[in-house]
């Protein structure tokens, strides 16, 4: 047996933890060879490819660290694998481990729960460095949102042992499980407080309630209200969040059957109460009823807040009701309303939904600065998309531009996309690589299926069947399951490109959808 399978045997058997030890071992071994070599690159691979592999795994001057140790948490199928390669690598283990490093590596690997796991052991065995609880959170919310569900309670016990588990632990565990159809098992977790030494309170019974009744489960969560609430007493928010879960059920009568119920447990309708029934009416068009809240709100001396005018505002534009929705923000303003960052996000939607650009590049340029209010990552993101829809990428290229340039905003993949979909309706292979660029080395964003599907769609159509196969490949490997008519398109092209090998490939993983 060589010294990597003796390593992995040992992996295996210890599970998560390892000692100093242990991990000295592995850094002195690897300091003379190292024990896992580089992936072979697909012939298909062009210099238009998302990423340079040759670049990316050697040169530690010209690359920032995450990149370095990114590169190399590629080298393997299992968190296992990556651990060892890491391990065994110079550069990484001349690395010295951050916080910031470990954040900005989990991430980049949001959607890749093995690299994610990998880097995390990797860096928990550094010399000198211990995780925050909130690095383990961050692991337990990737886990549970691949659906790894035994992982991430084999990661619960293990946090549990360390006494790293808090509330938001638990929240993020409860979501994980309840999106994942095991609604029970979230339950199980709110009666087993006291084994992660946490109460059971009203807080608590909250957090529990909203996960249930954001999955759907409202009268899974009304039954365990009823059990609960004679020794944890509800507060307002305990209400709003069954006003909310009544209304995502399509059942207005019992939402607005709790407004009445809040004020007999002494606790008063606020606006989210009201907001909530108001954008459950907007999702149907139904006008007469929001009008009818808002003259009530008005009456109950609630009166509606700049959240509830941009939800009406928003859902008014979307139903083509654009002079109603500039209508409603006047009376906005008459009710001394004063507009904020998300108000004037939602015009300039409004505005760009409706074709009216240059009165949306009015509100981008003039009124927020007039107004003294700030733009955010959406109003950059919104201004992105409208000069790409109107063939002006030039403009919205030189708006990433500031907004890389600036600490103030957080680049997210709807920063990208449109951007991405201009370059493959003109056929920009180049700059369509550079922003792929962007995203993973420079933003640690990671694609998720939507915008795999989007790239290989659109590759497709550009005949850059390679570059959509090496895509699909990488997807695969991070878990991510493809849509069946991705798939079909793909395989359509390599069949014209007479690739029947990889027509073969892709047809085997068909199978298995």
């Amino acid at each position: 047996m060589n010294r990597v399978q003796v390593l992995r045997s040992c992996l295996r058997n210890a599970g998560l933890v390892f000692s100093r030890a242990d991990y000295c071992s592995l850094a002195v071994s690897s300091s003379s060879s190292s024990c896992v070599s580089s992936p072979q690159l697909p012939s298909v691979l062009t210099s238009t490819t998302v990423f340079d592999y040759q670049d990316n795994c050697v040169d530690s001057r010209n690359q920032p660290t995450v990149n370095l140790v990114a590169a190399k948490a590629c080298v393997g199928s299992s968190p296992d694998e990556i651990l060892i390669s890491l391990a065994h690598d110079k550069v990484c283990n001349n690395i010295e481990a951050s916080d910031d490093l470990v954040d900005k590596l989990l991430l980049r690997f949001k959607d890749d729960w093995k690299s994610a796991l990998g880097v995390f052991r990797w860096a928990g065995l550094r010399p000198g460095y211990k995780h925050r609880p909130e690095a383990y959170d961050m692991m337990v919310d990737i886990l549970g949102k691949m659906k790894q569900m035994d992982r991430m309670r084999e990661f619960l016990e293990e946090m549990n042992r360390n006494h790293l588990v808090t509330l938001n632990t638990v929240g993020k565990a409860m979501r994980r499980f309840s999106g994942a159809g095991k609604w029970e098992d979230a339950v199980r977790m709110f009666d087993e407080l006291g084994k992660f030494g946490l109460e059971k309170n009203t807080e608590s019974m909250n957090l529990l309630l909203d996960t249930l009744c954001k999955e759907g489960k409202v009268e899974q969560a009304r039954a365990i209200f009823l059990e609960l609430k004679s020794h944890i007493l509800p507060n307002a928010h305990t209400f709003n969040i069954f006003i909310h879960g009544w209304c995502k059920a399509n059942l207005v009568d019992e939402a607005h059957w709790t407004l009445q119920e809040m004020k007999g447990h002494a606790c008063r309708p606020c606006v989210i109460s009201y907001s909530t029934i108001i954008q459950f009416y907007c999702r149907r068009y139904n006008f007469s009823k929001v009008y009818e809240l808002l003259d009530e709100m008005e009456a109950q001396g609630c009166p509606p807040n700049v959240v509830t005018y941009t939800t009406v505002t928003v859902f008014l534009a979307k139903s083509q009701n654009i002079e109603e929705a500039l209508q409603l923000t006047q009376r906005m303003e008459s009710a001394g309303c004063k507009p904020d960052t998300p108000f004037f996000n939602s015009l300039i939607y409004l505005l760009g939904r409706a074709g009216r650009f240059q009165e949306a590049v009015d509100v981008f340029e003039k009124e927020m600065p007039n107004a003294g209010v700030s733009r955010d990552t959406s109003t950059y993101n919104s201004m992105i998309a409208i000069f790409c829809h109107h063939g002006h990428v030039s403009k919205a290229l030189s708006l990433l531009k500031e907004m890389q340039t600036s600490e103030l905003f957080n680049l997210d993949g709807q920063t990208f996309y449109p951007l991405l979909k201009s370059c493959l309706r003109t056929g920009d292979m180049n700059l369509l690589s550079q922003l792929l660029d962007d995203m993973v080395k420079k933003h640690q964003l990671s694609l998720d299926r939507s915008a795999y599907a989007l790239l290989i769609h659109g590759l497709c159509r550009a005949n850059k069947c390679e570059w959509a196969y090496h895509l699909f490949e990488e997807m695969i490997g991070k878990d991510i399951v493809p849509k069946y008519q991705t798939c079909h398109l793909l395989l359509e092209e390599v069949k014209l490109k007479s690739m029947y090998d990889t027509a073969e490939k892709i047809e085997e993983f068909m199978k298995k959808l």
